[in-house]
């Protein structure tokens, strides 16, 4: 068996909104069922290596939801979230890294990117991969949205 690496990478969104205000609306997540399409619930203290506890869309398309946990590796606000599945799926271990890049006055832009690797990696892509791409995209639009809106009430735009 070879360890082969996938990575999935979202659109890149520009935002009309500070990175700091994209930041907050990224790690509230309370307020997620409000506004992210991809990951319904996710709760966790972002302390490193703590748990990320978070409930997603079924990747068969059934309409269901799963739990899943992960855990905090890189807390660097307002510009990089990282976490990781801690090798708890045999052959697969998936680590997602969400950027906020400042762009000037009042922009900043959004991507995330998960690189799945392991000697079932190809396996892991050929199940989930467009479920993760529609899912990411999903999730860059929904956040641009979102901070948007939090930047206008803030602004008073």
């Amino acid at each position: 068996m070879t360890d082969t690496a996938h990575v999935v990478r979202s659109v890149t969104v520009e935002i009309d909104a500070p990175a700091a205000v994209v930041w907050d609306v990224l790690v509230d997540f309370a307020a997620y069922p409000q506004w992210n399409p991809f990951t319904v619930v996710a709760a966790s203290t972002l302390e490193i290596g703590s748990p990320i506890d978070l409930t997603l869309p079924a990747y068969d398309g059934s309409g269901g939801l799963f739990d899943t946990r992960e855990f905090i590796r890189i807390v660097d606000p307002p510009r990089h979230l990282r976490y990781d599945n801690d090798g708890q799926i045999p052959g697969v271990l998936g680590s997602r890294d969400q950027w906020v890049t400042d762009l000037g006055p009042g922009r900043s832009s959004y991507v995330t990117t998960d690189t799945i690797s392991g000697e079932l990696a190809d396996t892991a892509m050929e199940l989930t991969g467009e479920w993760m791409q529609s899912g990411f995209d999903a999730v860059a639009h929904a956040l641009k949205a979102r901070a948007e809106r939090v930047w206008a009430g803030r602004s008073g735009a």
